[in-house]
């Protein structure tokens, strides 16, 4: 599904990595590992496109995603530090705003799955009244109604309790069954047991 081709990124003229090469299959975990400093949010932004290696190239389905972004836009759902809600609405209008904005029709109820994620009594307070942990939450409610087959992930476990981390694998797992794939970084353990679960590790460059 996904293939990273010799990319290379230099930030400040440090190079954080180079020449790297993996593949990320349908059915497949990656999990992005290093220290800090090492590259990962970088490399994750330049796998979504928003950012462009110095060297190499990003191939989805065996094509660049650099000639063909906008097909490889609505395959891919990337959830990063900056989790895109909207503070000035509540969980509820954020979350069904973004369904809109993104093409979906059909409006599921939504508090279930954000009862589900620690926000019974939350879902119509404007996010700015909520924690940075809380609004990260609602951010990752996307993962249960977006058919993207790609995700990309920067610490979706940030904040989340031991209920609220099982729930989520249980999503992973979910989705991974259904022919999607996941890359994301972690500073947490994986609880859930992915027999498919690969990892790349990248090192601090001086």
């Amino acid at each position: 599904m996904l293939h990273i081709k010799s990319v290379t990124c230099i930030k400040q003229d440090r190079c954080l990595f180079a020449d790297l090469n993996f593949s990320l299959n349908s059915g497949q975990i990656m999990q992005l590992a290093g220290p800090n400093g090492a590259g990962k949010t970088s490399l994750l932004r330049i796998i979504a496109g928003f950012s462009v290696p110095d060297e190499g190239a990003v191939l989805f389905q065996e094509q660049p995603i650099s000639k063909y972004y906008e097909e490889y836009a609505r395959e891919l759902l990337f959830i990063g530090h900056k989790t895109g809600v909207n503070t000035q609405l509540s969980a509820v209008e954020n979350v069904r705003h973004w369904l809109q904005i993104n093409g979906y029709i059909n409006q599921p109820d939504l508090y279930p799955i954000l009862a589900q994620l620690g926000l019974v009594g939350l879902e119509d307070v404007p996010v700015r009244m909520l924690s940075a942990g809380q609004q990260r939450r609602v951010a990752l409610v996307r993962l249960w109604l977006s058919d993207a087959k790609l995700w990309v992930l920067d610490e979706p476990f940030t904040a989340l309790d031991k209920s609220g981390v099982a729930f989520l694998q249980q999503r992973f797992t979910e989705h991974l069954l259904n022919g999607g794939a996941i890359l994301l970084t972690t500073h947490q353990d994986l609880t859930t047991h992915f027999s498919n679960l690969q990892t790349v590790t990248l090192e601090y460059r001086h």
